[in-house]
């Protein structure tokens, strides 16, 4: 059987209070008691109630992460920065995967209550608009990282599509591209619309024409990527760089230029978006991309979620700088640029 405060405190020699009162740093006892009790404790195997300790401390130094992220591609990254941000604070993290189904997030929600969570963290697989985290009558502190709810009162960090999308741009008119193709994922989604924004901005800043014809949406996916390429060659349509929306959509693209007969960066510079290390290190020629940082971006979720445990409010949407990762599918030499 597992070791109780009453087996702890009789090989110890003293009373249950006073166990309780050495494991939980409280009262006035004299160190020597205390390092006793703890020693005897360590050695009994005995691990205190987790929740009645969270009731006395009026804490439980555990948070939530509620994530529709079904595959981890975002959420790892995002964990990861997370729990570098709570490790000094010996915060642990529960980590609860509804995928997009409301009812299986109540039940999350439900048992992370139960666990009395210090706070939550939703994340997505996207950045579009969702429901904000019911939490029904419970008055927790909650943040949104690479997700966002539309209520000004809410804490929402999002990387900055727009700034990426510039940074894209930018660097390919520097390398003195002049006819810039943009193939990317599904209009209706945010971010694709404000990459694409970023893009358009940073050409006519740079004296380029924006073309709608070279201009083209789809899945997210290498078979949309080969596909389009395949029709602009096609429809004889000029462009001598190529901005995609993804790494999975550029890895695509550059694998129907080789097959065209055009060489990259030769012909056309490829750049693509989230620095996906398994794709881009991977594709030939390796991908220049824009890293949106997901694990600095948990980080600061991290930080932000300790700030407001302890009492900051922190209301409102702040976007974080992309990065800039040169390979050799741009031409230019390889160098890591930040934002």
């Amino acid at each position: 059987m597992p070791a109780k405060i009453v087996d702890v405190a009789r090989e110890a020699g003293v009373s249950v209070g006073t166990v309780s009162k050495a494991l939980n740093d409280r009262g006035q006892l004299k160190p020597h008691t205390r390092a006793h009790v703890r020693a005897v404790a360590e050695r009994l195997g005995f691990r205190p109630n987790d929740l009645a300790q969270s009731l006395l401390r009026g804490r439980s130094f555990t948070i939530g992460l509620i994530s529709s992220d079904r595959f981890g591609r975002f959420s790892i990254p995002l964990l990861e920065g997370i729990e570098e941000a709570l490790d000094p604070e010996r915060i642990a993290v529960f980590l609860c995967k509804p995928t997009d189904d409301p009812e299986h997030e109540r039940r999350h929600v439900a048992a992370l209550l139960a666990k009395r969570v210090d706070g939550i963290i939703v994340t997505a697989r996207r950045t579009d608009p969702r429901r904000p985290l019911d939490l029904g009558r419970e008055v927790l502190p909650v943040l949104y990282a690479y997700a966002r709810v539309e209520d000004d009162a809410a804490t929402c960090l999002l990387p900055d599509d727009f700034g990426g999308g510039h940074l894209a741009g930018q660097h390919l008119a520097r390398l003195g591209r002049r006819a810039i193709a943009h193939i990317t994922g599904p209009d209706r989604f945010d971010a694709v619309r404000q990459r694409r924004d970023g893009l358009r901005a940073a050409m006519r800043e740079a004296g380029l024409p924006w073309r709608e014809e070279l201009v083209l949406s789809g899945p997210w996916s290498e078979s949309w990527g080969r596909e389009a390429v395949t029709r602009l060659l096609a429809e004889r349509r000029r462009f001598d760089a190529l901005f995609c929306g993804s790494d999975q959509i550029a890895r695509g693209a550059v694998d129907a230029l080789r097959e065209h007969g055009k060489a990259v960066p030769g012909d056309v510079a490829v750049v693509g978006f989230d620095n996906w290390e398994i794709v881009a290190a991977e594709t030939r020629p390796p991908l220049t991309s824009i890293d949106p940082d997901l694990m600095e971006l948990g980080r600061q979720a991290g930080l932000r979620l300790l700030a407001m445990i302890g009492g900051e409010s922190q209301p409102g949407t702040t976007t974080l700088p992309c990065r800039l990762v040169v390979r050799q599918s741009c031409g230019a030499a390889e160098t890591r640029t930040a934002a």
